[in-house]
């Protein structure tokens, strides 16, 4: 689950992590209060209004800019609240802004030169450990860092049994060439970033930049926050954090139904039952010419009004040319299965406009051919996979 840049940046401050300040606003008056309440809080008197949305590079798009009157906090964030922000992570189109979060501005002058650092700390999928990834280039595209400068990105790897060691702290300030007290606040920082993390359950906490102040001060001005679904019943205050507008309407829709949908670009829908099978479906589309238009699991059950939910979920998509069905009867049967498909097909009645090709495998497979080539519906049947693959290659060939 992705976290706005506020609501990231409470989780880390309740962590003891050092934050830049702010407060979101829904308007231009609450952008413009939210201002005047940070002047009386921080002393600042320039103010940075960043749109939120849950996607990075921002800045580029126009969404993070520099306000340094009360008159441009007014109308910076008339311009930004309501705009379609398109940025390299987002869809074409953008993401409609409907908050901005109005900072307080950390790069005042004093004793020293402000630095900009990158920080984040994630699991490494391959050693099986938690790793903290950081670079003296902070606040520039960390992808293209890792292209173009690679021995600038360090890599700093946890035990789980022993948990981040004072020494790797201090490592990480050494190799971001601090000192003094910047280099004793770093490590104070990385090891506070580090218990939240873990704490959160997240899976991802990106910092960029982590700001080095001109007085030595080590903060968050940036925070993504990815957390893991799977523990938010351990964390009901960050599951309400949920930002349904910011996700995939299908995607939505599909998870209230109980269904694991993940919405692709594809022409062939796809209602499997197993993540496996359907990883397998999947490939299977692709070999047969067409290209997967999402990755559905129904899961152990599939009646009458599970397979309609599916259906209607990926016909949701006008891209989809074709729908594959593919269930391996193990606990389910599959001549309950194909009855909830051809049940399913005559409610639906013309909202399905597309070729469904049915491949059942399992128990009761041939029970199941028997009912579905009998129903009189437009359903072609299949029971091995290339024999299935086949039908989606002509379906798609007739449709072209």
């Amino acid at each position: 689950m992705n976290l706005h840049e506020y609501q990231g940046k409470e989780i880390l401050s309740s962590f003891g992590v050092r934050t830049q300040r702010g407060i979101v606003a829904n308007t231009p008056e609450e952008a413009v209060e939210a201002a005047k309440k940070l002047t009386e809080e921080t002393g600042t008197s320039w103010h940075v209004i960043k749109a939120q949305i849950h996607a990075g590079g921002r800045g580029k798009g126009g969404g993070v800019k520099l306000a340094k009157s009360l008159d441009d906090v007014k109308n910076i964030s008339n311009d930004i609240l309501g705009m379609m922000l398109i940025t390299p992570q987002t869809p074409a189109e953008g993401k409609l802004v409907n908050q901005v979060l109005v900072a307080e501005d950390v790069y005042y002058p004093g004793e020293s030169e402000p630095s900009e650092f990158y920080v984040s700390v994630l699991l490494n999928r391959a050693t099986g450990k938690n790793m903290i990834m950081y670079s003296t280039e902070g606040g520039m595209d960390i992808e293209a860092v890792a292209e173009e400068t690679p021995h600038l990105i360090f890599t700093e790897e946890i035990d789980p049994a022993t948990g981040l060691l004072p020494f790797q702290a201090r490592k990480i300030a050494f190799n971001l060439g601090l000192s003094g007290v910047a280099f004793k606040d770093m490590t104070k920082f990385v090891t506070a970033l580090y218990t939240a993390y873990v704490k959160s359950d997240s899976s991802l906490f990106e910092i960029n930049p982590v700001l080095k102040t001109s007085d030595n001060k080590i903060l968050a001005v940036d925070a993504k926050v990815a957390l893991d679904d799977n523990s938010l019943y351990r964390h009901k205050d960050y599951a309400e954090m949920r930002d349904l507008r910011e996700e995939n309407p299908i995607e939505v829709e599909a998870n209230a139904a109980g269904l694991n949908y993940v919405d692709l670009d594809g022409n062939v829908g796809c209602m499997v039952n197993g993540a496996g099978l359907a990883m397998g479906t999947m490939d299977l589309i692709k070999q047969a010419g067409g290209e997967p238009a999402n990755f559905l699991d129904v899961g152990g059950t599939a009646d009458a009004q599970r397979v309609e939910t599916a259906f209607g979920i990926i016909l949701k998509d006008p891209n989809v040319k074709a729908i594959l069905v593919n269930i391996f009867g193990g606990i389910v049967r599959c001549d309950r299965v194909a009855q909830g498909v051809v049940d399913a097909y005559k409610n639906m009645g013309d909202k399905i406009n597309v070729p469904i090709i049915c491949r059942l495998q399992g128990t009761n497979a041939k029970e199941a051919k028997e009912l579905i080539d009998g129903s009189g519906m437009e359903i072609i049947s299949a029971t091995e996979f290339q024999e299935a693959a086949d039908k989606v290659q002509e379906v798609l060939q007739v449709k072209a």
